[in-house]
């Protein structure tokens, strides 16, 4: 659909604004197919309008994608590479599991580990990987809070782990 100024046209759902699945469209975004668990555990769990995500990792298929520490075998341009491609897994597991990321009303919480060495303190700018990446599909106002920790290693030898809550419609 084109404008009067020839530019194309993202429809609109009925609040005015773009969805989340027409944002991913919009930005060209493929989601990769949903990681499966590591382990005796689900990826994720409804509760109410509560949708728990276990800890998503930067893997493809079936293993890691990054592998290493920050500050020691990786940088931070890798290290936010890397929670983006988490948070890419985090999309694709919230939408096998609602249907439709349209269904989310909020993020509530994104929890982020980032594995370092020595005294790394970059932690946040890693994790604003993951942040802008869901601030461009949900907006600014769905922002969720936040906590951000250096440990010393995360399963898989990844370099990012990141926990998230969303509030969904029923």
């Amino acid at each position: 659909m084109k404008s009067k100024s020839g530019k194309r046209r993202v429809p609109r759902n009925v609040t005015g604004r773009t969805s989340p699945e027409q944002k991913l469209m919009e930005l060209r975004i493929t989601l990769p197919a949903p990681p499966e668990p590591f382990g005796a555990y689900v990826e994720a769990v409804q509760t109410g309008k509560l949708l728990f995500l276990s800890g998503m990792l930067p893997t493809e298929g079936h293993e890691a994608k990054f592998i290493g520490r920050v500050g020691a075998e990786l940088d931070v341009q890798a290290g936010r590479a890397a929670a983006r491609l988490a948070a890419l897994n985090v999309l694709a597991v919230a939408r096998r599991h609602l249907g439709s990321l349209d269904k989310v009303k909020r993020i509530v919480r994104l929890g982020v580990s980032v594995a370092t060495s020595g005294d790394v303190r970059d932690q946040p700018k890693i994790a604003d990987a993951a942040s802008e990446l869901l601030h461009e599909v949900f907006g600014k106002d769905k922002s969720p809070c936040r906590t951000v920790y250096g440990v010393a290693s995360l399963p898989l030898g990844a370099p990012v782990e990141l926990e998230v809550i969303f509030e969904v419609s029923a």
